[in-house]
Parts: structure tokens; C-alpha cells; sequence
């Protein structure tokens, strides 16, 4: 038997038995990824192994470096093979981090690969894979078919033009794929010049001559309601911590042309102009019914040096360690207070922030949409079963487990859909394992169905895409009085005397 077996993280008979019965069949919903729109417009055939695998994973590079391994097989210029070659040599030194499980799953569930990655194993790993890949069910949409997954939304600047959407949506592609609003860039007021340059291609994109701050604010709105026309029901934002400074339209229509004129702004300044945008994108959502996403915390760019050779996203940020539930309450409640708090979710790089986090979106539920403010999967260095874990525990401790919206990739990579799976298995063990304790009741339709709902169900219910094929078959939980999981006449039960 293989390293991934049918019994991989699960550690009871309870768990393999709701993991098999309420999870493993539902259908994926990836509301948050990077994915690229182009490689899904063009259907991208995948040459090999490297390009549809390392090319563009910072985790994988991380941990290359770590291991001794020269830049020019991370991000550099050897071959395709031996950056693969460079990769399999580092696998076996990642035992008890993440990627030895995500590697071995994918190598699993993309070409029926049991055998460990090593430097030994890389060549006939290499050529097998690299067979696989020539067939139609591993192209960029074959590969989204074949793991039932039903939508994906990508992640695009304002600035976009969105023509690749456009293609995907015309093109009659089964999985549905919308773009989430990302204007990142309208905070990132640091270098004038790159500013500017961004502000001269959201003008062309929307066509709207940028020369005042009202006609700024005009440009982003065209292009949300473009976005909205598309499918879009997301927006997100990637910040260190929320912005949530007093600031009036003057001040950042001040600021706003101190910036277009080539002119830094004063840290303050700078801080209550991202201040003003967030609140005026929180009422764009709020208008539209839209989800919001913020991904808090993350130390961006800490390797000046690396930056600069080799661009942002290249394996060279962390973990941050500002204080943050202060100015996320100031945020969620400035929203509020104006009737214009979308819906939200509210993702956490520190793990000393679960709890903080899951306590204050508590202050904000509104009693009309179940869960509308949620605590987002784990998120980047929390991405691995620990993480999960707590998580999971903090939302369940601090709110309602049963109205979790469930996991995303949040990946660049087409090999990333087992991570669904790995996010299912940690839910369904840790869940078995309680009822097998008796810390929760040994009844069916109430666990399990919350099982099914947090993989899909919920997310669908939640997220309102434009999507006609959004409903599974998952009964509401009820008030407990079914089967019971494993009392003498239950399913798991004859199931294990029947040897299945």
C-alpha cells in the first residue's frame, strides 16, 4: 500500500466513514485562487512535469533554499528537467512539512503515482507524468472537470481587461469562472511612479480620463460594475493590517494629487488615503451584495536583495506581527455604521490572531444573513493540517462551525485541487474522532450533513454566483434524531461487518 492510502489522515473508523460517506464525493467551489485566465481561455496543454508543477511555486523554492539548493533551479535558468531533478532531491528533506503531503497527494491523484519522490525515483516519476500530461484530461479545463470543480474565481486587478474571462465565458466551459476584484494598487501609493503608471492603465481600461480624484473614483466603480457584468461576486484584499483612519474626501482627494504630481506621501497621509479607499470598496460591495475577502498579516517582501532580482511573489514573505483587531473592529464597524457592511471574509496570516479575529467578526453578525461575517480558511503558512486544526477549533469555539464556508486553494498551480482534500480529511478526522470520544452525538444526519455543507453546500448558498448548477443534494441539519453513526444497526456499523 502506498503512502496515500484511503485511510491517509484519518485516524478512526468514524472519520473514514464521514469522510467517505459526506465529503470525499462533493464537488469543489475555489472562490479564491490565482489561477491564470489566459491558461483556462486557451485550454493550456501542460508540456511537462515543471511547467505544470514548479513553475511559479514559491513554496516549493522556499524549501529548495532551504535545502541548499542554487537560485538558478528555483527561479533561475536551468532546464525544465533539472529544476525537477533539484526538486526531487530537496522532497525527501521536506518529511513533516505540508509539501511532502501535497506532493505525494498530487502525484496520487494526477497520474496514479505511489512511488516517494526522491532523487532515485525522479526519472520514472518524471516520464510518467509527463505521459499523463498529454492527455485531454489534463489540460487546464480538463483538470477543473475532472475534480468536479464547479466554479472558480480568480484573482484581477481592476485594470484588467478581462478579455480572457470574456473567452472562458463564451466558450460554453462547464466549470463557470468569474474574476474577484483585487484593487490592491489603488492602496499602494509608495512609488509614485508605479502608481501612476497603474493609475494611466486602469484610465485606458476603463476609459476614463484620471485627472481628479472624483474621476479616479469613477474609473474603479466602472470597472466593479464591469467586474459585476462579468460574474464577479468577490472582491479581496491582500493587506498587512486593515486601514481604518478618519479621513475625509478632501484629505484624500489631497493626497490623490500630491501622488498624480509625482510626490511621496507622508506616512499618515498615506495611511488615511488607503483609509478612505477601503471604506468607499466596502460600499461598492455593499451595493452589489458582493463578498468581501481581506488576507490580513502577511510580512511581505522582507529580502530586499531577492526583490529586487527576482519580483514580488517569489518565496520571500512571512508571517507579520502587527497588532490587527483593533483597526479590523474600527474598519468593520466604520462600514457598519453607514448600513454598509457587505458580507465578508476575513483570513488570518498569524495564527495568534484566530481567536481575536473570530471574536470580533462575532460583534458583526447581523442576525439576517447566517454566518455573514466569516473566519476564513487557513490561510498561506497555516495551509498544513496544524493550522487547519486551529482554525477550525477557534471558529467552532468562537462561532458556528456549521455555517463554515470551507476551503480554497489559493494557489497558482492547476496540481493544487487535492488540497480540498487534505482540508476534508483534517475536518472529517477531527470531527470523528469527537464522536468517537462523545464529546458529539453519534447521530448522522446532524454531523455528517454539516460535513457535506462546509465542503460545498454552504459556500454556494453564501457566495450567490451566477451559476445554474450551484445546488447539491445536502439535507438541513436537523434537530438529531437520526441514525445514529455507530450503534448496532448503524450504517457504519454494517458497513464494518460487512468488511467495506
Amino acid at each position: 500500500m502506498g503512502f496515500i492510502s484511503d485511510h491517509f489522515l484519518l485516524e478512526t473508523e468514524t472519520a473514514r466513514y464521514f469522510y467517505k460517506k459526506h465529503a470525499a464525493a462533493m464537488p469543489i467551489l475555489d472562490y479564491h485562487c490565482h489561477l491564470s485566465p489566459q491558461d483556462l481561455a486557451e485550454n493550456r496543454q501542460f508540456s511537462n512535469l515543471f511547467e505544470i508543477w514548479l513553475q511559479g511555486d514559491h513554496y516549493k523554492w522556499r524549501a529548495m533554499r532551504a535545502n541548499g539548493i542554487q537560485e538558478r533551479y528555483c527561479t533561475g535558468d536551468a532546464e525544465p528537467y533539472q529544476k525537477f531533478l533539484a526538486w526531487a532531491e530537496t522532497v525527501p528533506r521536506t518529511l513533516r512539512n505540508p509539501l511532502y503531503h501535497w506532493v505525494h497527494l498530487e502525484l496520487k491523484r494526477y497520474f496514479g503515482i505511489d512511488e516517494l519522490l526522491d532523487e532515485h525515483s525522479a526519472p520514472v516519476i518524471w516520464q510518467r507524468a509527463n505521459e499523463r500530461l498529454m492527455d485531454e484530461d489534463m489540460s487546464a479545463r480538463g483538470i477543473l472537470e475532472r475534480f468536479q470543480v464547479m466554479a472558480v474565481c480568480t484573482t484581477d486587478d481592476p485594470a484588467d481587461s478581462l478579455e480572457h474571462h470574456q473567452q472562458i465565458q463564451q466558450s460554453g466551459f462547464a466549470t463557470r469562472v468569474f474574476p474577484a476584484f483585487r484593487p490592491d494598487r489603488a492602496l499602494r501609493t509608495g512609488d509614485p511612479a508605479s502608481f501612476n503608471g497603474w493609475i494611466e492603465k486602469l484610465s485606458h481600461t476603463a476609459n476614463v480620463e484620471i485627472a481628479r480624484f472624483v474621476d479616479f473614483l469613477a474609473a474603479l466603480k466602472q470597472r466593479h460594475d464591469s467586474f459585476h457584468r462579468h460574474g464577479c461576486r468577490l472582491s479581496d484584499h491582500g493587506l498587512d493590517h486593515c486601514y481604518a483612519e478618519a479621513c475625509t474626501e478632501a484629505e484624500a482627494s489631497a493626497a490623490f494629487t500630491k501622488i498624480r504630481s509625482g510626490h511621496s506621501l507622508s506616512s499618515e497621509e498615506a495611511v488615511r488615503f488607503a483609509s478612505y479607499m477601503m471604506v468607499f470598496f466596502g460600499h461598492l460591495d455593499s451595493e452589489k451584495g458582493w463578498t468581501k475577502q481581506l488576507h490580513l498579516g502577511a510580512f511581505r517582501n522582507a529580502n530586499g536583495r531577492m526583490l529586487n532580482g527576482h519580483g514580488r511573489d517569489t518565496g520571500f514573505d512571512s508571517i507579520g506581527d502587527w497588532p490587527q483587531v483593533e483597526s479590523l473592529g474600527r474598519y468593520l464597524d466604520s462600514l457598519d455604521r453607514a448600513g454598509a457592511l457587505p458580507k465578508m471574509i476575513v483570513y488570518n496570516a498569524n495564527p495568534s490572531d484566530n481567536y481575536t479575529f473570530a471574536a470580533m467578526i462575532g460583534n458583526f453578525q447581523d442576525g439576517k444573513i447566517a454566518g455573514k461575517i466569516q473566519l476564513g480558511s487557513a490561510w498561506w503558512f497555516l495551509d498544513q493540517k496544524d493550522g487547519m486544526e486551529q482554525q477550525l477549533n477557534a471558529l467552532s469555539n468562537c462561532g458556528l462551525l456549521s455555517r463554515f464556508v470551507g476551503m480554497v486553494t489559493d494557489s497558482r498551480s492547476f496540481m493544487s485541487y487535492p488540497r480540498h482534500e487534505y482540508f476534508r480529511r483534517i475536518l472529517c478526522n477531527l470531527i470523528g474522532n469527537e464522536v468517537e470520544r462523545g464529546e458529539l452525538p453519534d447521530h448522522e444526519d446532524l454531523v455528517g450533513n454539516m460535513i457535506s455543507r462546509i465542503c460545498y453546500q454552504n459556500a454556494a448558498e453564501y457566495l450567490c454566483l451566477p451559476m445554474a448548477h450551484k445546488a447539491v443534494e445536502v439535507p438541513a441539519i436537523s434537530n438529531g434524531h437520526g441514525l445514529p453513526i455507530r450503534g448496532a444497526e448503524s450504517p457504519l456499523a454494517k458497513r464494518m461487518e460487512e468488511g467495506t
